[in-house]
Formats: C-alpha cells, sequence, structure tokens
C-alpha cells in the first residue's frame, strides 16, 4: 500500500510541472535573493536575509548576472563585473552556460516563475531564489 502511495505521489508531483518556455525566460529579469541551498544529502540551509542579491538580465537566449548590494534609499552599490552567459535548450529544461577569463560552469534552470526559480548546478546543489522586495526604509 505504501509502495502504490509512493509512486502515486510521484506521478502527481511530476505530473503537475510545468516546464520552462523561451517565452518564460523574461522572468528573470531583476533583482533575486537567495531563498535557500539543497545538498545533495537532501539537507536544506535556508537564507532568511542576504546582504547581496543577484541582477539578472536575460534577452533572447542570452545575457548576464551581476552581484549588486542594496542601499536603504532604494540605490543598490555594484560593480562593473558581470558573468555572461548564454542559454542552451534541452528535451527538459535550459542550461545556463556561464563563461569568465577565469572559469566556465554551468547550472541546469528548474523551475521558473514570476516570484521564485531554481537551478542546479554540477555538485548537484540546488539553489532557490525569490525576487527581492525593496526595504521601505520611510515608514
Amino acid at each position: 500500500m505504501l509502495r502504490i502511495l509512493t509512486i502515486s505521489l510521484s506521478i502527481l508531483f511530476f505530473g503537475c510541472t510545468t516546464k520552462v518556455t523561451e517565452e518564460d525566460l523574461t522572468n528573470l529579469n531583476g533583482y533575486w535573493e537567495i531563498k535557500s541551498v539543497t545538498f545533495k544529502s537532501g539537507n536544506t540551509k535556508e537564507y532568511n536575509i542576504s546582504t547581496t542579491l543577484d541582477y539578472l538580465k536575460v534577452k533572447g537566449l542570452g545575457g548576464y548576472r551581476k552581484k549588486v548590494q542594496p542601499k536603504f534609499n532604494g540605490t543598490y552599490d555594484t560593480s562593473n563585473d558581470a558573468e555572461i552567459f548564454t542559454l542552451s535548450k534541452t528535451n527538459a529544461s535550459f542550461i545556463f552556460n556561464y563563461k569568465t577569463d577565469l572559469s566556465a560552469w554551468k547550472e541546469e534552470l528548474l523551475t521558473l516563475s514570476k516570484d521564485e526559480f531554481s537551478v542546479k548546478n554540477h555538485q548537484e546543489k540546488i539553489y532557490t531564489y525569490q525576487r527581492y522586495t525593496p526595504i521601505n526604509s520611510t515608514k
């Protein structure tokens, strides 16, 4: 009975997962903060607050990612450094292909909505990001 329940729940979970389309990729544009990291072991580290954000800009199947630090006045500190990426489509998902002067790596885009996305790296760590909501210090 337990086996049937497990199989049924797996089919329901994976059957209801929607694939990311090329049109969905524009949802990546904007400021993102890390929400959690899930390790290969299944352990998860939650992030309640982060002092650094990722700014993503996607156009077509390419774009860049920058680290920024939000300030209380609504602006951001940033450097001129950016990680350029291309996106390649596989049967089931999109792959971020990063390349800098020092390194190259890939991340698989697992989920994407307007408010959250997740990627998996080569170490099978899953990074989940949520859209950043600025802190209003004028209240």
